[in-house]
């Protein structure tokens, strides 16, 4: 046996045993007549203490070492309570220096001046620190409660394919080019969608997979392009009774993982309500700043910019920031305006409340009477100040919701320790691209309309209503799901409302399509993002923060310097040339 304990177990009640223990030297201090090491493994730190007749060998020893000691387990004269192990020391008999180490790159620490790059390429290194490990064995402990709960309700594990057909669901594909068949290339899967779906008309009534996916799309903070899907499908089942499901699995993640009691039912709320209120399809419920839609408040003002916006359908919108006025000076409101039009408004107007008039650059197009009643109607006090956004709905709504997410970032309106979940429903079930004239799905192709909406969707797709719900928890989108299309024709005219022709059906989604002839049952899921989860379980600010092995944010990884060239006898092999002479 290498060791006795590991560096987290040691107590009181070892106070006096012999014991061995082994790890890494995550510091050392020497105070001359002693040395004091922490060393360190997954499970903690344990205090080490040298005394004089260990000279040469500790003066040898740096951060970092692996090394292995013999001792007594001791009670510490001054307790370190931010350790687990700060009761004891243990007192040192013998030592050995298993392996050194050169100097590293970046601190081991849970604070480290390492920039995130040099992180991702040092990233063996970067795990060795405590708060790294604690991210990802949070999110074991998450999987492991996930496949529990599954397994107790007799969801059924199932693999499906990686090396799979290109069909389109919204982002672009990773393709695989095919040695063997020359020309041909496989896709790498955005989502088991079509495969969970067939698995259903195969009768195994209840599926999950804990699956990689794989998109080719812009990167931020919550998004890579390989992530982690809880994929869930079910037949037999309506849509209540898989939120139930879903809302009794975030009962048990909270609980196991956090010990923390949540309330079920979660608040549904629709998605035009979301956006109106909160700007967003994925409202973060721990504050209380909401938009106010003030168009007729302000529809009879001489400001021409407010009365543009109303005869050409749009909508005026503001946020009020109660006694926060002083708080923000010219600099900062322009600060603000510039994260608005990042979000597609064309401007950000602003009002002061101050000796209970209006004060700012529009408050000249207010008469006494229109003052009166804007004041009167949004209960404005002195020191209050209103953000507003006039123009078309959606950039309206989306605007201020970034304007929103950025104040309660600046004010403290949150709690990191609480946490809101919710469900968004009755979506749109198309979306409709100005510059194609045409629709895309909102969700994906195979969802299913509203109730009511079977025989007619396609005839008026503008207003059409789809049977989906996305879970959002401290406003982050954390899954999505719906009800799928099980009917031949109606999934017919589900692509043709696309703009998919019989022959690009066939090409597409052939295989998909034929299955639906032999009895597919009334079926329905979810896909719940496993790395957003854990970064927000684990007070992350990036889901990089809960991946062992992270692409950056150009979708490269700084440690395998992937993606890079392949060798000219690989791409003859694959057939593969780039334009002249190979470039």
């Amino acid at each position: 046996m290498l060791r006795t304990h590991n560096n987290g177990e040691l107590r009181l009640e070892n106070v006096n045993q012999d014991v061995e223990l082994v790890g890494w030297v995550a510091k050392k201090r020497n105070l001359g007549s002693l040395v004091f090491i922490d060393l360190r493994d997954r499970y903690g730190l344990t205090q080490l203490i040298f005394d004089e007749s260990f000279n040469n060998i500790t003066s040898e020893i740096k951060n970092e070492y692996i090394i292995k000691v013999k001792g007594v387990v001791n009670e510490r004269k001054d307790y370190n309570n931010d350790l687990s192990t700060g009761q004891i020391e243990v007192i040192v008999k013998d030592v050995e220096i298993i392996n050194n180490a050169a100097q590293t790159p970046l601190i081991i620490n849970d604070k480290t001046d390492a920039l995130e790059d040099t992180r991702m390429e040092y990233r063996y290194l970067d795990l060795r620190r405590p708060i790294m490990q604690k991210n990802l064995m949070t999110r074991y402990k998450i999987t492991k409660t996930i496949r529990n709960y599954l397994d107790n309700l007799e969801f059924i594990d199932i693999e499906t394919p990686i090396l799979t057909s290109s069909t389109p669901e919204g982002a672009r594909d990773y393709v695989v080019p095919s040695r063997i068949h020359e020309k041909s290339f496989y896709a790498l899967p955005q989502s088991p969608q079509l495969f969970k779906q067939l698995l259903m008309v195969a009768g195994f009534e209840r599926y999950y997979q804990i699956v990689k996916c794989f998109r080719d799309e812009d990167l931020r903070a919550d998004r890579q392009p390989e992530f982690t899907q809880v994929d869930i499908e079910t037949s037999f089942l309506s849509q209540e009774e898989i939120q139930e499901i879903i809302e009794g699995l975030f009962t048990k993640v909270m609980k196991d993982v956090l010990d923390i009691d949540i309330k079920t039912p979660f608040r549904k709320i629709s998605y035009y309500d979301a956006m109106n209120n909160y700007g967003s399809d994925k409202p973060d419920l721990r504050y209380d700043l909401l938009l106010e839609d003030i168009s007729q408040l302000v529809n009879n003002t001489e400001f021409s910019v407010f009365n543009d916006v109303l005869n050409n359908n749009g909508v005026i919108k503001a946020l009020i920031i109660k006694d926060k006025a002083n708080d923000y000076s010219r600099k900062k409101i322009d600060q603000l305006q510039e994260l608005a039009k990042k979000n597609h408004a064309h401007g950000l107007a602003w009002i002061k409340i101050e000796n209970n008039k209006l004060n700012g650059p529009i408050a000249k197009f207010f008469n006494d009477d229109q003052t009166d009643t804007l004041i009167n109607e949004l209960n404005l006090n002195n020191n209050d100040l209103m953000l507003i956004v006039a123009d078309k709905w959606e950039n309206t709504c989306n605007s201020l919701g970034a304007l929103r997410i950025e104040l309660a970032k600046q004010l403290s309106l949150f709690d990191n320790n609480k946490f809101e979940f919710c469900w968004v429903v009755d979506w749109p079930l198309f979306e409709y691209d100005e510059e194609e004239k045409r629709y895309y799905a909102a969700h994906h192709p195979f969802t299913r309309p509203a109730v009511g909406q079977e025989t007619s969707f396609y005839q008026n797709p503008q207003e059409a209503m789809a049977q989906a719900y996305d879970i959002v928890l401290n406003g982050y989108e954390i899954g999505g799901g719906s009800l799928r299309i099980y009917d031949q024709e109606m999934q017919k005219h589900m692509f043709e409302v696309l703009g998919f022709n019989d022959e690009e059906i066939q090409k597409q989604f052939g295989f998909f399509v034929n299955a639906f002839k032999y009895g597919t049952p009334p079926h329905g899921g979810i896909a719940l993002g496993l790395d957003r989860i854990a970064m927000i379980l684990t007070n992350s600010n990036s889901i990089r923060d809960v991946i062992a092995f992270p692409k950056n944010a150009s979708a490269t990884c700084p440690l395998t310097k992937a993606p890079k060239p392949l060798a000219q006898s690989q791409l003859d092999e694959l057939n593969i040339k780039f334009g002249k002479n190979n470039d």
